[in-house]
């Protein structure tokens, strides 16, 4: 609860939310800025955002994705540690915990999915097919129908 000029107002929590971004075509990019711009297209990474560390989680369950392979939690931040190093990158972020919360925020949107105490692609399929069916199709058409609720209710109030 917050205290505003003598009243009391609740917090509220979304029950669903997805932030979607356009950006230009996805020509001539490597393979990492490829991925980053996909987490900056769904809402993942903050256009601007210098702490990317989500960018090379999902980078390496792709990679592994390949190989038909789960990772734990801590094979993924030795994946994302060698990648940043790599890349010339700061090893921000890299902390089991931050590891574990990028994790989760990819379980969150459907990319990932956890499998015991391992991580994998969700049902190593094609990241699209996973957007496709949970997102596109089941997700965003809720969001916008209570959105659209809203709106309809305020024309009635007003």
């Amino acid at each position: 609860m917050i205290a505003a000029k003598n009243k009391t107002i609740a917090i509220d929590t979304p029950l669903a939310e997805v932030c979607l971004r356009r950006y230009e075509k996805p020509y001539n990019l490597s393979k990492r800025e490829l991925v980053r711009k996909l987490c900056l297209s769904v809402g993942l990474l903050q256009p601007g955002d210098s702490r990317d560390v989500v960018v090379d989680v999902l980078y390496v369950l792709l990679e592994a994705r390949r190989d038909g392979k789960e990772l734990s939690s801590e094979e993924v931040r030795e994946d994302v540690i060698g990648l940043r190093k790599n890349e010339g990158l700061v090893l921000n972020g890299i902390a089991s915990s931050n590891i574990r919360r990028q994790l989760k925020r990819l379980r969150d949107v459907f990319l990932v999915e956890k499998v015991k105490n391992n991580y994998r692609i969700a049902e190593f399929t094609r990241i699209s097919e996973g957007f496709d069916e949970k997102l596109a199709k089941f997700l965003i058409p809720n969001i916008i129908e209570r959105v659209k609720e809203y709106y309809r209710k305020v024309d009635e109030e007003f």
